[in-house]
């Protein structure tokens, strides 16, 4: 999901820390350093890393290319390989076909069954095309805050780790609950209150 689509949904975040050095250089080497790798071809089944965000296909973040005004901008690309479970079962069952005319049996064994199928996954994950989910995201570097765009977990769980190694600072998500914390100046006895709050239900 994108920051130009007509609809979206956003994760606030509060980066926790602060770069020491060169902001601008250090930042360009993380994202150069986790820039996402191409899987097509390959066996993998997943890669996540950071691409651009205006040209997510082509990764480029030379100069200060992800710098607009006082943000940073760029973004979250996760690549996902799916075998449809029809074709995986065609091919094995052509592969399996072919052992045992070689081999001159009627069954394999389960261990041989294992290994088959492990081949033909691995052989089908280098022919299939990987799948793009690109996240756009803007970094206030300033105001240590981040907009993420997708509120999924597993995209969420990815940029928490992924920032973390790239920048060696962290995420805190916020939502009602850390906003009050951090923002309303709450003595320790009101933060007990507001951990103890639980939600409340709504029903017609």
């Amino acid at each position: 999901m994108g920051i130009l689509s007509s609809a979206v949904s956003i994760t606030r975040y509060r980066v926790e820390g602060k770069i020491e050095g060169p902001v601008i250089e250090i930042v360009s080497k993380g994202l150069k350093k986790n820039t996402i790798p191409e899987i097509d071809e390959e066996a993998e089944s997943m890669a996540a890393g950071w691409t651009s965000f205006e040209n997510p296909f082509h990764p480029n973040f030379d100069g200060s290319s992800f710098v607009f005004g006082n943000l940073f901008v760029f973004a979250l690309r996760i690549d996902r390989k799916s075998i449809p479970a029809k074709l995986l079962k065609k091919h094995l069952t052509l592969e399996t076909s072919k052992r045992l005319a070689k081999t001159s049996r009627r069954f394999l064994s389960k261990d041989e069954k294992q290994a088959l199928k492990d081949k033909v996954i691995n052989d089908l994950a280098i022919r299939v095309p990987s799948t793009p989910n690109v996240y756009d995201l803007i970094w206030n570097y300033e105001a240590s805050s981040l907009w993420f765009y997708s509120n999924l977990r597993s995209a969420n769980e990815e940029i928490e780790t992924l920032f973390r190694r790239s920048f060696n600072i962290g995420l805190l998500r916020l939502f009602p609950y850390t906003a009050a914390d951090i923002t309303a100046g709450l003595s320790d006895s009101e933060r007990d209150v507001l951990i103890g709050l639980s939600p409340t239900h709504f029903s017609d």
